[in-house]
């Protein structure tokens, strides 16, 4: 049998154990009244379900329905097993969205402000709250803080696992430092010391040497990083923590009006990078070098966009949320199919099943 036919078995089994109801919504049509932290479609985001139940020991489902998402990913060898961290109320798993899901409560229940999986081991996870890394070696169950911030101002904004070489990691602050760990996060040292924020770190999935980031101003950079490290080797302690080709990508990027606001940078499986702002969504076929900006439907100063995904198969299939449309082109922005949120919450966070990316998920969060 196949993975995404034992996909969907497992997803369409667990579905109805639940007393979510299953919303419809159209370009004209208006939602039922819903609210959720979580939807989940099978259909390219056509019908969404509210997903938001907690088992119990008692039989009475919990929900998380009022919680804020603040991001969602996905493990890298199991796309059923999906991490939710959430704005100040701590970090929740589910193995398969039918059976609901799971407070890690060895973690602060506190903002989540990244999360990421070994690409090689399912089991090592790693959670940044606040100035603090955590990591797992026993799936969620222990953690132990593994870097420490003296500043409790600074946020440990993002993180990188290398799927080369998952000894590596990469941790980018609020303060503008991008930091590497070869040791799996025993050690650090910081690499790149910039004058703006760090607001996300990509790394190519063709090749972990190239890394990418971005700031909280929409400036983007790139670099290269030795992936083939090893701490033991003290001879070659310097080469493991060199930059090489820091390359500042935004003299192409200065005749389009950003917007103040960073909301993604992604690298699709083919190469493609795409950079989403809250007003504009570019994207470039050779790694920042040139960009061409996607067409929207609405012009800039209307457009809002709170979160991007892109289908890890075809990088023509792409999709972004605002606080009340989801959005849906299947040929790169040449067109858009657009349909109302299930929900009178905004949404927050968007993520595709790399095994079926017809399954996506949608995190929403209370409008202010």
């Amino acid at each position: 049998m196949s993975p995404k036919i034992k996909l969907f078995i497992l997803i369409l089994v667990a579905l109805p154990l639940l007393s979510a109801c299953s919303i419809t919504t159209s370009s004209t049509g208006t939602a039922n009244s819903t609210d959720s932290s979580v939807f989940f479609s099978l259909d390219r985001g056509d019908t969404w379900r509210a997903m938001a139940t907690m088992p119990s020991v008692s039989g009475q489902p919990g929900s998380i329905s009022d919680l804020n998402v603040n991001v969602m990913t996905m493990d890298p060898e199991d796309s059923l097993a999906v991490y939710l961290a959430s704005f100040e109320a701590g970090l929740y798993y589910t193995y398969a969205i039918g059976n609901g899901w799971n407070f890690v409560s060895s973690l602060p229940k506190a903002t989540v402000n990244d999360i990421k999986i070994d690409p090689q081991n399912k089991c090592t996870i790693y959670a940044a709250l606040g100035n603090r890394l955590y990591k797992s070696l026993d799936c969620a169950r222990v953690w132990t803080q593994v870097y420490y911030d003296n500043n409790t101002g600074v946020n440990v904004s993002s993180i990188v696992v290398d799927h080369y070489n998952p000894r590596n990691l990469y941790i980018g602050t609020s303060r503008g430092e991008i930091i590497k760990s070869i040791d799996g996060g025993i050690s650090w040292r910081t690499i790149q010391n910039m004058e703006e924020g760090v607001a996300k770190l990509a790394m190519s999935p063709k090749d972990s040497r190239a890394l990418f980031v971005a700031t909280v101003k929409n400036h983007i950079f790139s670099f290269n990083s030795n992936t083939v490290t090893n701490a033991s080797d003290s001879a070659n302690l310097e080469q493991n923590f060199l930059v090489e080709n820091w390359t500042d990508l935004n003299a192409v990027l200065q005749g389009f009006d950003l917007g103040g606001n960073f909301r993604d940078l992604v690298v699709a499986n083919d190469g493609i990078m795409f950079l989403a702002t809250d007003k504009i969504l570019m994207q470039s076929p050779d790694n920042g070098i040139t960009w061409e900006q996607v067409k929207l439907l609405q012009p800039e100063k209307d457009s809002v966009i709170n979160s991007f995904a892109v289908n890890p198969k075809n990088s023509l299939e792409i999709y972004y949320v605002t606080n009340t449309t989801f959005f849906r082109s299947s040929d790169g922005g040449a067109t858009w199919t657009t349909k109302k949120l299930p929900t009178a919450r905004a949404g927050r966070a968007l993520l595709i099943d790399f095994n079926n990316p017809s399954a996506m998920y949608l995190g929403t969060m209370k409008i202010k």
